[in-house]
């Protein structure tokens, strides 16, 4: 009995060193079959992006189409651009106000410039119409509008003088058609002003008019002494 649980002893002891030698391979073994996994499961993914892409392809980014003004066979007059429904109205002109939007009613004879701003000019206006006159006018009218900016000091042709008798006596609409249409040497500002800031520079000349040709009798009489005090 005892000679065979030494046997018996013996070999469990040699099996279990085969099994710690036998550790590391399997060890090796599960790391190899691990990596493996990984790679195919890789090959999986990027075989399924590349169905992917090749499904999508890009019609929705290279579509076909025509650059602007470019000509075309297709249709019958070989523009590519269509021409605008009859009555379009582009969004935001929608300018049903005439004589906001052109500065002119019609008269007896034909359109004549409208003496009447089309809305309530306040300060603020004021002082928005003095900014865009500033930016826009004061390079040839100069800032107080005799017409003498620094573009006609260096030989662009002479502007018109705001406080010329003629321009003195002319009604708001002139200045806004002007603005907007151009006039002479003058190119039109309608793509750089808008048109509410057009009758807001016209109310500025106005201001600029006044003050080159005010008496002292047009002054309040509580703000006289002020300005008897300044002179």
């Amino acid at each position: 009995m005892f000679r065979r649980s030494a046997q018996a002893a013996t070999r469990g002891s040699i099996q279990s060193r085969n099994a710690l030698k036998l550790l590391p391979r399997a060890r090796s073994v599960v790391r190899v079959f691990r990596s493996s996994l990984r790679r195919r499961w890789a090959a999986i993914a990027i075989f399924g992006l590349a169905l992917t892409m090749v499904a999508c392809r890009q019609d929705m980014h290279n579509q076909p189409r025509y650059k602007p003004f470019a000509a075309t066979d297709f249709f019958g007059d070989g523009r590519s651009a269509r021409p605008v429904v009859e009555g379009t109205v582009a969004r935001g002109h929608l300018r049903l106000d005439t004589a906001r939007y052109t500065g002119k009613i019609q008269g007896k004879e034909g359109p004549e410039d409208v003496d009447v701003f089309p809305f309530l000019i306040e300060k603020q206006d004021l002082l928005r119409g003095q900014e865009r006159f500033n930016i826009f006018c004061s390079p040839c009218h100069s800032r107080i509008g005799d017409g003498n900016g620094m573009v006609v000091r260096r030989g662009f042709r002479q502007a018109a003088n705001y406080h010329s008798e003629k321009l003195l006596k002319a009604p708001v609409g002139h200045f806004f058609d002007v603005i907007t249409n151009g006039f002479g040497a003058m190119p039109s500002y309608a793509s750089r002003v808008d048109p509410d800031d057009r009758w807001r520079i016209a109310a500025y000349i106005r201001v600029l008019q006044f003050s080159e040709n005010a008496r002292l009798d047009d002054v309040p009489p509580e703000q006289r002494p002020q300005l008897e005090a300044q002179q």
